[in-house]
C-alpha cells in the first residue's frame, strides 16, 4: 500500500517556505496550502513543523512577518521573503539541484 504523506527532508523545508514567499507574502496557512496544492497533495506540512521553521527563518532574517487579516477576516500574521531571504533561496535552489541531479545519478545506476 502507498504512502499517503511524504516526510521533508532536513533543510527541505525552508526551501519549500521560500520559494512559496518569493511568490506573494501570505500568512502560515496559505504557506502550508500553497505547497499542498503545488505538490499536488504528496506535501503536507504540519503546523508543529511549520512554525517552527517560520520562526526560525525569521531569526535568520530570510523573512519577516506583520500582522493583518486573512481572506476570511481573522487577525493572522502575514510572512514576507526579506532581499536576504530572496539571495538564501537562490543559494539553495541550487544546493537542492544539485542533490536532486547526484540521487538521479544513483537511481539511475544498473
Amino acid at each position: 500500500m502507498a504512502e499517503d504523506r511524504t516526510d521533508l527532508l532536513q533543510g527541505t523545508l525552508d526551501l519549500l517556505v521560500l520559494k512559496t514567499l518569493a511568490l506573494e507574502p501570505t500568512h502560515g496557512l496559505g504557506i502550508a496550502r500553497r505547497i499542498r496544492q503545488v505538490s499536488r497533495d504528496v506535501l503536507r506540512v504540519q503546523e508543529g513543523s511549520l512554525y517552527p521553521a517560520l520562526h526560525r527563518l525569521e531569526g535568520q532574517g530570510w523573512i519577516r512577518a506583520k500582522w493583518g487579516l486573512s481572506e476570511n477576516n481573522r487577525r493572522a500574521r502575514f510572512y514576507e521573503l526579506t532581499r536576504t531571504g530572496r539571495r538564501r533561496l537562490e543559494v539553495e535552489t541550487k544546493s537542492w539541484e544539485r542533490l536532486a541531479t547526484a540521487i538521479q545519478h544513483v537511481l539511475q545506476t544498473t
